[in-house]
């Protein structure tokens, strides 16, 4: 393990690999499950192996070109000179909340304040963790994600509001290096690396095959040159990074408004991230990926529990593209949720129904189920009156 995660309790099925040069990867014995490359303390690629094969890599890019700009990227990072606030949304999660807020002492960089938002816990364990780790409790009873991130955001005093969830835990840097990303002013949010904190079992493994959050190891700037060009689709926003490990500005809330309440957990069942960092673009802001902040995600441990992760991701994205619709009057919106996913879905039935069975369709039924269900969403009560 590397000194800098050490501390981490991360599980098994991932293991952290140090580097020095490409040969040194080249040289490396996989191992089943997931081998991440680091050089010094940033992550630049990995390998994903399942039953002896490779399923997945991202080290395509790895050469000592790559590995200079790798240097020249933390050099320029200057310390941050301005303030941050840690936000926490969670409910019925003790266990889990203790070991975020266990990561967060360690940072390189403190923030000033961490609010706990108890999204309607049915007991006080949540609250009692976090008082105990020294954290701002906030008690918020109407359930949503996106309804506790703008509580979160309402009760920040900071310039910059990072927001992690409960299942993750967060490299010493993770903090400094999602600030410090903001070096240009029209840059209003940014996003990091997310990492499995472990792929322990098939369910785990499967999600971050086929539905991780990681984004790549560039830096990577999303501006309105970038979202202008997406006139014929709609721009992508999921690939700006993950909600787990994200940051504003604070004044941007105030500029363009809160998260979208009819969005993510507790109601249309996911994308309110994506949708926020959409409606940045739209603004004329830029959204950076920023792969030296690191932190490591804990997917669901069972087939059930990532069945109807998937179900609530998909019913979330059909909410999510048809209000962007609502906002912007962009039409791309419309043609991905109305035409292109049921085209897609379509020739998906038939590959299966002639015998093309595919690993990526395992959950192909909780998928179309949940565009259904987004489409009922929103036009049954999301759509604003």
């Amino acid at each position: 393990m590397l000194s800098s995660i050490a501390d981490l309790p991360l599980g098994e099925g991932v293991t952290h690999v140090a580097v020095t040069s490409p040969a040194d990867i080249a040289a490396t014995e996989l191992r089943e499950g997931m081998t991440v490359f680091w050089h010094g303390d940033r992550p630049i690629g990995h390998v994903l192996m399942h039953q002896g094969r490779r399923s997945g890599s991202r080290i395509d890019h790895v050469d000592a070109e790559f590995l200079q700009a790798i240097g020249d990227e933390l050099q320029r990072q200057a310390k941050p000179t301005v303030t941050a606030s840690v936000v926490i949304c969670t409910r019925d999660r003790p266990e889990e909340l203790t070991a975020c807020l266990a990561s967060l002492p360690r940072q390189s960089f403190r923030p000033r304040e961490i609010i706990v938002v108890d999204n309607a816990s049915r007991d006080p364990r949540t609250r009692d963790v976090a008082l105990a780790a020294g954290a701002v409790y906030v008690r918020e009873d109407r359930p949503g994600l996106d309804i506790a991130r703008n509580t979160g955001v309402l009760h920040a005093s900071s310039d910059i509001v990072a927001f992690t969830d409960d299942d993750v835990m967060l490299h010493p840097h993770w903090l400094e290096r999602l600030v410090a990303a903001f070096d240009q002013p029209q840059i209003a949010a940014v996003t990091g690396l997310v990492l499995p904190a472990e792929l322990a079992t098939e369910a785990q493994r499967h999600f971050e095959t086929y539905w991780g959050f990681g984004k790549g190891y560039r830096e990577r700037d999303f501006d309105s040159s970038c979202f202008k060009s997406h006139r014929r689709d709609a721009f992508p926003a999921w690939d700006v990074g993950a909600g787990a490990s994200m940051a504003f500005r604070r004044d941007v809330f105030e500029k363009i408004g809160l998260f979208d309440e009819r969005l993510d957990v507790g109601q249309a069942g996911c994308s309110g991230d994506s949708e926020y960092w959409y409606r940045l673009l739209a603004s004329g802001y830029t959204c950076r990926y920023a792969p030296s902040s690191v932190a490591f995600h804990s997917h669901r441990r069972t087939m059930e529990g990532l069945a109807s992760q998937i179900y609530y991701y998909m019913r979330g994205h059909i909410a999510a593209l048809l209000v962007q619709y609502e906002r912007t009057a962009l039409r791309e919106n419309q043609v991905r949720a109305y035409l292109y996913l049921p085209t897609w879905y379509s020739y998906r039935l038939l590959r299966r129904a002639i015998g093309h069975k595919r690993i990526d369709d395992r959950f192909l039924k909780e998928e179309i189920a949940g565009c259904v269900s987004g489409f009922r969403f929103y036009h049954g009560k999301g759509k604003r009156k």
